[in-house]
């Protein structure tokens, strides 16, 4: 009687997809935090699909989101405590409430592909963005909290679970080459490119900071190197000290994170004097802090990195890691330099070769990442998806009713 059920919810989804009445779906992440890199894709996916709600393990943005439900984590003490909660999170995802939709958007970058609705939802297509497969599960080399013998012993357990709930997903997007590679070495599954959106008008106007805030910008050197990003050791910020050291050029590290301490112990050592900190910038201060550099280093192997978008959409050329997602997004010569060693002698070619490029060509290679066009492209992607599902051709969705 349940499946006769689900099969006649799952034959409406279709007729309303034949004659073109509206779809409707439904959007889920992992957990919401005021800032973040994957809080910026997911606030761009409400504005590609105003109308769908919004579902996510718990939510802590303080009013940035306004989400429809959490999970039953939410109501309990592990609320927050990430690294504790992860072994509970994929039976979290799979205890969700009755919704009525058509189709699911998963934001993924741990469990929530595991995500499982009851209602007319339950059979709906599922698609997932994926940020990545969860790294410190599967490529603990890229993220020390996979390193430890308790986190090897989870994930030998969790990885499992992890791929046979990947292929639920009628269609995956990934947000890099870099990350496709990984979902087809570790899901076994193929999946497209849609590259996270940035905020490149915003980046590229003149920044309005605080009176506090210029007289800090006032005390820093001229011609400076910049790091940006949290104090966490995959970050690996001692090589834009080391960077600093290698060219003679001082250097600014701006960010907040336990490594701080850290950190400045090696500028002591490596470029004594010539290294200055910002903690916790603000928005405009970022802005201005990437506007004021001579080149962002950035050194860190990741799956995208919109910190060096954000850089060329202020008009800031780019010494980034040859390894990971900046190597699709820097081009080499024209926008910044990419690195593959991190010598002393090809960070200073690094340099000298970013320190050589315009800001017209950064600005140009940012908007290639705009906002627009991410919107553009997951909603042609969910339309394509949910109409190749329902044995047809694509049903535009997206559009505010």
């Amino acid at each position: 009687m349940v499946s006769d059920f689900i099969g006649w919810e799952h034959a409406l989804t279709v007729i309303r997809h034949r004659h073109g009445d509206p779809v409707t779906g439904v959007l889920v992440h992992e957990w919401l935090a005021r800032a973040g890199g994957s809080e910026n894709v997911f606030e761009s996916l409400t504005k590609a699909f105003p109308d769908a709600p919004l579902y996510c393990l718990w939510d802590d943005s303080d009013g940035r989101f306004a989400v429809d439900g959490e999970t039953w984590l939410a109501r309990t003490p592990l609320r927050g405590r990430k690294a504790a909660a992860v072994p509970f999170m994929p039976a979290a995802w799979r205890r969700m409430p009755a919704v009525d939709a058509d189709w699911v958007l998963a934001s993924s970058h741990l469990f929530s592909h595991h995500v499982r609705f009851r209602g007319s939802a339950r059979d709906a297509p599922k698609l997932v963005y994926a940020h990545t497969p969860a790294r410190y599960i599967w490529t603990p080399e890229l993220d020390g909290r996979g390193s430890s013998g308790t986190a090897r012993a989870a994930a030998a357990l969790l990885k499992p679970v992890d791929r046979r709930r990947a292929q639920e997903a009628t269609a995956i997007a990934a947000n890099s080459r870099f990350v496709a590679d990984r979902i087809a070495e570790v899901w076994q599954r193929e999946s497209e490119v849609i590259y996270p959106p940035v905020d490149v008008v915003g980046f590229g106007a003149t920044p309005s900071v605080s009176a506090s805030e210029q007289a800090l910008l006032d005390r820093l050197p001229a011609d400076y190197l910049l790091g940006f990003s949290r104090f966490i050791p995959y970050k690996r910020l001692e090589l834009v000290i080391a960077a600093g050291a290698a060219t003679g050029m001082p250097v600014v590290l701006a960010g907040a994170g336990p490594e701080e301490a850290r950190l400045r112990a090696a500028a002591e050592e490596l470029h004594p004097g010539r290294v200055s900190f910002v903690v916790a910038p603000g928005h405009d201060m970022h802005r201005a802090l990437l506007r004021g550099a001579r080149t962002l280093v950035f050194p860190a192997v990741e799956d995208f990195g919109i910190v060096p978008v954000e850089a060329m959409a202020a008009g800031t050329p780019v010494v980034a890691n040859a390894v990971g997602g900046t190597a699709e997004s820097i081009l080499h010569g024209t926008t910044g330099a990419l690195v593959r060693d991190w010598t002393p002698g090809e960070l200073r070619a690094g340099v000298e070769t970013a320190l050589a490029t315009s800001p017209e060509q950064c600005r140009r290679r940012a908007a290639d990442f705009s906002e627009a066009l991410f919107v553009d492209r997951i909603r042609g992607w969910v339309s394509q998806s949910i109409g190749e599902a329902a044995g047809g051709s694509a049903t535009r969705v997206g559009e505010p009713s």
